[in-house]
């Protein structure tokens, strides 16, 4: 499985982007697969997953009400709407992905690829 995440930049708070990462050498409908950041000092934290069907999602607190994952298993990518963004969102933002489930925790995940990095300016 090779994911390649893609879409950060520098945007200013309450702007939004849209990531995305495409999956390839998969059959990436039979794969949970989830979004984590992580900051310059901080550990990598959960921000969002979603099911191999698209049907459940789930967010962390931080991201709840802000931001959408979603996915399209017929052009093997999964995508990260963020609206309202916050300075506090900074971080480089990884793709993972899960055989089966999508959960909270970024060491269920078996495959990730390289970040994209979110810059937030206040």
């Amino acid at each position: 499985v090779q994911l390649q995440a893609s879409g950060g930049g520098l945007v200013q708070a309450g702007d939004s982007l849209r990531l995305s990462c495409a999956a390839s050498r998969c059959t990436f409908s039979n794969y949970g697969m989830g979004w984590f950041r992580q900051a310059t000092g901080k550990e990598r934290e959960f921000v969002a997953a979603v099911t191999w069907s698209g049907g459940s999602t789930y967010y962390s607190d931080s991201a709840k009400g802000r931001f959408t994952i979603s996915r399209d298993n017929a052009r093997n990518t999964a995508y990260l709407q963020m609206n309202s963004l916050k300075p506090e969102d900074t971080a480089t933002y990884y793709c993972e992905a899960q055989t089966g489930l999508a959960t909270r925790s970024w060491s269920d995940y078996q495959y990730w690829g390289q970040g994209t990095q979110v810059t937030v300016s206040s």
